[in-house]
């Protein structure tokens, strides 16, 4: 089917740009309840994770800086098609992957809604180097009998109760004379 645009199930940090063509009145329309799942062609989106603006509102920082400085799209990406998106006027859209809940959906946009790119986001790196340190390993603390510990956490505490009292004593002591 032409105009289909698929979107898989559990798709992560994925932006689509459409481009608009429509008077500003219709853009504006869009960002009620329900009247742009219904121009998509589906049930329901998560309007927090959908934008529609006039490309004018970006004035100097411009669609590609919008992209990469507060999108997360890596540069690579944007300077692929910095002449289209510099091209670009009137409104346009911006839907996250987020908006469609992880569901698999299939879009079928109006006529108007034209998809110009599809950008990935910065994906953070959540690997780390193995641990190797002693103290990291599991049970690698130093066990004490559980009498001992009981003995030695009681001399602890009877230690800081003396210092502490001894501190009042004092300030008391300077308060009376």
């Amino acid at each position: 089917m032409e105009g289909v645009i698929h979107i898989p199930a559990g798709e992560r940090g994925v932006i689509r740009l459409f481009a608009l063509d429509m008077r500003p009145e219709q853009a504006a329309f869009l960002k009620e309840p329900g009247a742009l799942a219904q121009v998509l062609g589906i049930e329901a989106l998560d309007m927090d994770q959908v934008e529609v603006f006039p490309v004018s509102d970006l004035e100097d920082i411009g669609l590609t800086g919008y992209l990469t400085e507060g999108c997360g799209v890596p540069r690579a990406q944007v300077e692929e098609d910095r002449e289209m998106l510099q091209a670009l006027e009137g409104h346009v859209l911006l839907i996250r992957s987020r908006a469609f809940g992880g569901d698999e959906t299939r879009l079928t946009p109006a006529e108007q809604i034209v998809l110009k790119g599809t950008y990935g986001e910065r994906q953070t790196s959540w690997s780390a180097p193995p641990v190797s340190a002693e103290s990291a390993k599991p049970y690698s603390a130093p066990k004490l009998p559980p009498r001992e510990a009981r003995s030695k956490a009681r001399r602890i505490g009877a230690t800081l109760f003396a210092i502490v009292m001894t501190l009042i004593a004092l300030a008391v002591w300077a308060l009376v004379f």
